[in-house]
Formats: C-alpha cells, structure tokens, sequence
C-alpha cells in the first residue's frame, strides 16, 4: 500500500488506520509497524486518547512481558464535514474516520456571486450539518472544502479561477475558519477528487490520474501515493490546454482554443443550442444520450476524442497506473469508450500496457472524500471545537497549535 494512502508514516491518520484495520492493537504493535521510537509512538497514542479519537483500556496476551493494553478506535471518535463546491451546485456531507459519508446532500447555489455571498451561504449549511452531527453524537474536529479553481497549497487562498469574478486571491481557508470557530482546509476540486478516489477505492497505486468531466474539466494528480498540486496549486489543469479542433474559439481564462471550450458540459450545452435543441443542465444532455439522440451522442463522444487527446500527453509524460473518470459527464458511456480509444491510440504501447482506464468507484462522494480525509488527516488530534466560537478565541486556539 502507497504510504501516501492513509496519511504520512506515523501520522495521526495512519495510526488510526492500523488501529481500526487491525494491523495493531497496542503500542508495542505500532513500534513495529512504524519504525519508530517508543516514547514517539506513546506521545502520539497520548494526543489520539487526549482528543478522544482512540481509547485504551483491557489486557491484550501477553507475549513474554506485561500484557499490553488494548488501542481501539472510538466509534463516535469525530468526523469531519466536508463541502464541495461546483459552479451550480454544492455536494455537503460528513466524512467519518473511516471513511464512511453520512448525511450527503445536493443543493443549488452559484459561486459566480462572489466570495461573500457563497461564505455567507456555506457557513449556514456547514453549521446546520454541524448540528446534525452532534444531535447523532458525533464530534466535529473540521471542515474540508473542494473548490472549483486553482488554490495556493498550504494556503487555502484562491488564485485566478475563470468564471469567477471577485475570487482572485480571496483567503477562503481563513474567512472561513474565523466565521465558524473550527480548522479548516481548502483544496483544489479534482485534487480532492483524486484523493477520494485513492484513498477509499485504490489505496494501492501509487500513481493515478482522476479527471473531473462536468461543466468544466479538471483533473486530479496522485504521485508518489500523495497528492500533486504543483509550485502554485495548478497541476492537473488541463482544462487550458490548446487543442487544434478548438480552433480560434475564445476561451473564459483569456486564451483562444482551449479545451474547455469544445469538451465541458458547457461547451455542449452551447453547441447543442446552435443545432436547435434547449437544454437546461448537464444532466439533461445526459439524459438526450441515454434517448440515444444522435445530436447529443455525437457530440458527447467527440468531446470524449478530444479529452483523450490532451490525456494521452499526460499519459506519455507520467505513465500512471490508472485513469479514472469522474464527473456527470462520465457517466456517458460513448464519452467514456471515446477517451479510451483515443489513448490506447496514441500513446506509447509502453505506457498503456497496464494502464487501467475506467471510471471513479466514489462516484459523485469522491470529493466529499477528498476533503473530509484532508481536513481529519491535518486536524485529527487537535482539540475539537464547537462550530461558531468567536474569532477572537480562534485566533488564540491558532497561536496554541503554533507554539
């Protein structure tokens, strides 16, 4: 398994792993699964009993010494909420420590307005699915957020996001953390896509390519069994790249022929209303391809060729060991058959020939995965703390952390 999978050697997130999988069942065992010293590993089993996520308690056999207290995680040991974000729409949840979805919901909102309103509107969600969850008995330890454009890592600041005005270096990770009282982490969309995907259905690969195909196109990159985000969070954007078939067709980021413009969910919606046919979403043109109306089939697998045409230079260049497709729009068949053509069509026989070309297992929660498996992975030995606590207490519960 990538180490990458369940959090770094030795982190919080990887010792509940081995706890809850079974791989361990007392600190001696975690010494030997992780290499590390003993006063390490009983400082960090402290902070996971501290903070409620383990308990420790009962003698396990004994193995020629004392008999060893039993490790076991809390079922009621937290979750994190997750929320992510489209252009239209946002998919809400809670992310449990292993790795379960509770409470998934889809709601309509437009991050078009600008960051003010859409923070206005997630901190009333957040803090009604906050509330959920502590009527359930369950401990909120953070909030994990998949934004539709490109942010800084580490940062959680917003960079240049096409399509949306007023975004621009908007500090989101922070407006939220002072609105809400709680940890928060903001990461690219199909970054946090691709870390669902790998962390839930593919812990094995080391090396995975996760495209998101809806009304826009991103893609999410997995080196090394870890997230790859680039020097400034822009990696696996290949929704900018040229293409010849687009021609001279402007683009929203400024460029002329960009991908986006002939192979979004966007893109097709217009296309179709030049050949006479309305359609108001996404899923309404998926629901044209399932009627097997020509028009939408046609199109939806042209736009299938040219996603695979900037994927077979991915493919080429980073020789991963699968490609998964997400998104509404690869929930079309003749799109997803297309990209796979295409790629065993051009690329080296030497890069396809284990490469698996499929669609994502997680589904529509990849990102709610994601997100809610960051934020735990960075916050799970924090104290929790309640939604809504007032700036000025954050800002302490900040310089603590940092001391």
């Amino acid at each position: 398994m990538a180490s990458g999978a369940h959090g770094e050697p030795g982190s919080a997130q990887h010792i509940v792993h081995l706890v809850s999988s079974g791989a361990a069942t007392s600190r001696a065992d975690l010494v030997r699964e992780l290499g590390l010293a003993p006063s390490t590993v009983s400082l960090r089993v402290q902070e996971l009993v501290a903070a409620g996520v383990l308990t420790e308690s009962g003698e396990g056999a004994s193995r020629g010494g004392r008999r060893p207290r039993l490790l076991r995680v809390r079922t009621q040991g937290g979750v994190a909420l997750a929320a992510d974000l489209g252009s239209h729409h946002a998919r809400l949840g809670a992310v449990d420590l292993g790795g379960g979805v509770l409470d998934p919901v889809d709601l309509p909102h437009d991050i078009t307005a600008g960051p003010e309103p859409v923070v206005d509107w997630l901190c009333d969600r957040v803090a009604e699915l906050a509330a959920r969850q502590r009527a359930a008995g369950r401990t909120v330890r953070a909030l994990g957020v998949a934004f539709p454009g490109p942010v800084r890592p580490g940062e959680g600041c917003v960079l240049s996001p096409s399509r949306m005005p007023g975004w621009h270096r908007y500090p989101l990770r922070d407006a939220l953390a002072d609105r809400l009282g709680m940890p928060v982490t903001v990461e690219n969309d199909a970054t946090m896509m691709a870390v669902g995907e790998h962390r839930a259905a593919r812990p094995e690969l080391d090396h995975l390519v996760v495209v998101k195909a809806g009304r826009g196109i991103g893609s999410g990159v997995i080196a090394a069994g870890r997230p790859h985000d680039g020097a400034n969070g822009a990696a696996g954007d290949i929704s900018h790249v040229r293409i010849e078939a687009a021609g001279e067709r402007p683009c929203s980021c400024g460029n002329i022929g960009c991908l986006e413009t002939v192979a979004s969910g966007a893109a097709l919606i217009r296309e179709l209303a030049a050949q006479g046919v309305e359609v108001g979403s996404t899923g309404e043109l998926l629901r044209l391809v399932a009627d097997g109306d020509p028009r939408a089939t046609t199109l939806v697998r042209t736009a299938g060729r040219h996603i695979g045409t900037v994927l077979s230079v991915v493919v080429n260049f980073f020789n991963p060991q699968a490609v998964a497709l997400g998104g509404v729009l690869a929930t079309a068949e003749p799109l997803v058959a297309a990209v796979r053509g295409v790629l065993y069509e051009r690329c080296l026989p030497l890069a396809t020939a284990d490469l698996e070309i499929t669609t994502t297992v997680t589904g529509p929660d990849a990102g709610l995965l994601g997100a809610g498996l960051t934020a735990l992975r960075e916050h799970l030995a924090a104290p929790p703390r309640e939604p809504g606590a007032p700036p000025r207490e954050q800002s302490a519960l900040r310089q603590e952390e940092s001391a």
